[in-house]
C-alpha cells in the first residue's frame, strides 16, 4: 500500500510538472542575425512577444530595399518601432536577403530567400503561427507583393503592404526610366525575355486569392510611374481583391513627417483589419 502511495504521487507530481509547462507563458525574446541559409547575408531579426502560441501568434514580415542591389534589415529601424508599438502580440521578422549583382541577378534568389526564411520561421520552434503580413520598401516592396501573389501556395499570406514598389515592368511608362535601364538589370540579368519580365511584375501575378494589399506611393517618385500603382489597383479590383491606394506629393519614399503619420495609421488598421 505504502508503494502504492508513493507511485501515485510521484505520478501526480509528474502530471504537475508537465501541466505547468504546457500552461507555462513563453517569455519575450529578440533574437539577432538568426541564420537561415548558408550566405552570411542570410539572416533575420525576430522578436517574439510573451505568451505567443502557435494558434493566434500571426507574424509580420519586413522587406528592405535599395534597388535589388543594396540595402540591409537596419534600413527597416522605422518599420520595427511602428509593429512594436502596435502590434506587441505579433512576431516581428526583419530579413536580409542575398543581394544582386551583375553577374547574380536578383530573380528567383530573392524570392527564393524569402521561401526559406518562411520554411526556417515555421520549423524553428517559434510557437509562432502561420499567418503573415509582409511589409516592403521599394524593391522590398516589390518582391513582397510577387512571393505574396506567386509563391505562396498555402495563401498564407493574409496582408501585403507596398511602400512605393514597382508592380508592372511591362508598363510604357517605364520605357527609357533609370529604372529601365540601370536597375532593372539587377533583378533580371541584362537581356530578360519578355515571358521573364512579366514573370516577375506582381500586377500580372494577381488571382483571386491573392492578399488584401494596400500601397502606398509618391506623385513626384522619379522611379516608380504613378501608373504603377493603377495598374496593380485595376488588377486586384478586376480579381476581386481588397486593396487601398494612398497617394501622396512626395517622391521616392520621402514622406513628410505628417504623410509618414498617415501611412502608419493607415497601416495599422489595414493589417489588423485583414492579419
Amino acid at each position: 500500500m505504502k508503494k502504492y502511495l508513493l507511485l501515485l504521487f510521484v505520478g501526480l507530481l509528474w502530471n504537475c510538472s508537465s501541466s505547468d509547462d504546457q500552461n507555462a507563458v513563453l517569455p519575450a525574446q529578440q533574437l539577432s542575425n538568426v541564420s537561415y541559409g548558408p550566405d552570411a547575408q542570410q539572416v533575420y531579426d525576430i522578436d517574439l512577444p510573451e505568451g505567443r502560441n502557435a494558434a493566434t501568434t500571426k507574424v509580420i514580415v519586413l522587406v528592405h530595399g535599395g534597388a535589388w542591389y543594396g540595402g540591409s534589415k537596419s534600413d527597416m529601424a522605422g518599420a520595427v518601432a511602428f509593429a512594436r508599438l502596435q502590434f506587441p502580440y505579433h512576431a516581428i521578422v526583419n530579413m536580409e536577403y542575398r543581394l544582386a549583382t551583375a553577374e547574380s541577378p536578383a530573380y528567383p534568389k530573392q524570392i527564393d530567400d524569402i521561401v526559406s526564411v518562411i520554411a526556417h520561421l515555421e520549423s524553428g520552434g517559434y510557437h509562432i503561427s502561420k499567418q503573415y503580413g509582409f511589409m516592403g520598401v521599394s524593391a522590398g516592396a516589390h518582391l513582397s507583393m510577387l512571393y505574396a501573389y506567386g509563391f505562396d501556395p498555402n495563401n498564407n499570406v493574409r496582408a501585403v503592404c507596398s511602400l512605393v514598389g514597382p508592380t508592372d515592368f511591362t508598363d510604357p511608362a517605364y520605357a527609357g526610366s533609370e529604372l529601365q535601364t540601370t536597375l532593372f538589370p539587377y533583378l533580371v540579368g541584362a537581356s530578360p525575355s519578355a515571358e521573364l519580365v512579366a514573370e516577375v511584375s506582381p500586377a500580372l501575378r494577381v488571382t483571386g486569392s491573392a492578399p488584401p494589399t494596400i500601397q502606398f506611393a509618391g506623385n513626384a517618385d522619379p522611379l516608380i510611374p504613378i501608373s504603377q500603382g493603377e495598374r496593380l489597383e485595376a488588377a486586384l479590383d478586376a480579381a476581386g481583391v481588397t486593396n487601398s491606394r494612398h497617394v501622396y506629393d512626395a517622391g521616392h519614399g520621402n514622406f513628410s513627417f505628417g504623410d509618414s503619420q498617415d501611412i502608419y495609421g493607415k497601416l495599422g488598421t489595414f493589417f489588423a483589419t485583414h492579419l
